[in-house]
């Protein structure tokens, strides 16, 4: 980058596929915005990291997605630390199965609300500053979003719906800002333990037979934040060949 500083804010980049990318975005000289719930511990080691390179360049955001007040106190916290917001990437999101027999009100307000809810107002809140510098806004969505995975309803109605804000927003924000998703496929196995044999039952629906890597979505939203220009409204699934076949 050269000439004005810019900065972005990275949703659940405490680790994993969050900040995977906020590292790729620091590392194209950008400013960045950790944001983070519960894992305070990892933002501050990878804002320590960050700022081994560029003193001042990275700014720790605390909220809880769940808290109808947290995007607009969000990007409120960015522009008083950097001054200024030019890309957004709704990464954060709960996963977990929701077995419909077992499905509880307060889980479809979880993965409602951080998959769907969340990405649409931290866009609104962010909507006049990212105007003011034609900046951009990437939803992390899923595979997943247009074949439900079994087991999971309300986690795939939810990235369905991203899918689709995904498209309104770049309608709604045009000319001025540009909004595109990413979909990942299998790219990091589970926090939660599973066996040899699913494994091996997923990748045999792979084409590349083999998982991805963080470094693929962050490659993937740097993207469609920083070079594509002429793109909005798109969707690109990152997932091995993974949705030819599903």
């Amino acid at each position: 980058m050269q000439g004005v500083q810019k900065v972005a804010l990275v949703t659940g980049a405490a680790h994993r596929l969050g900040a995977a990318t906020a590292r790729l975005l620091h590392a194209r000289g950008l400013s960045v915005a950790i944001h983070y719930s519960r894992s305070h511990g990892r933002a501050l080691a990878l804002q320590n990291a960050l700022e081994q390179d560029r003193r001042g360049s990275v700014a720790l955001v605390a909220a809880d997605l769940l808290d109808p007040d947290a995007p607009s106190r969000m990007i409120e916290q960015v522009i008083a630390a950097f001054g200024r917001l030019d890309a957004v990437v709704n990464n954060a999101s709960s996963f977990y199965p929701t077995p419909m027999a077992e499905a509880s009100l307060a889980q479809w307000d979880d993965l409602m609300t951080t998959n769907l809810r969340a990405p649409f107002f931290i866009a609104k809140a962010a909507a006049g500053e990212l105007k003011r510098h034609q900046g951009a806004i990437v939803n992390i969505i899923d595979i997943h979003s247009e074949r439900p995975l079994k087991g999971y309803p309300i986690y795939s109605a939810a990235k369905a719906g991203l899918a689709m804000l995904t498209k309104a927003l770049a309608r709604e924000l045009a000319p001025h800002v540009r909004v595109n998703g990413v979909s990942p496929g299998t790219i990091l196995w589970p926090e939660r333990e599973i066996g040899e044999p699913i494994k091996a039952e997923i990748l045999s629906r792979v084409p590349q037979k083999r998982i991805g890597a963080p470094a693929d979505i962050a490659s993937a939203v740097t993207y469609l934040l920083l070079d594509a220009h002429y793109v909005t409204g798109q969707i690109l699934a990152v997932d091995g060949g993974r949705s030819v076949v599903l």
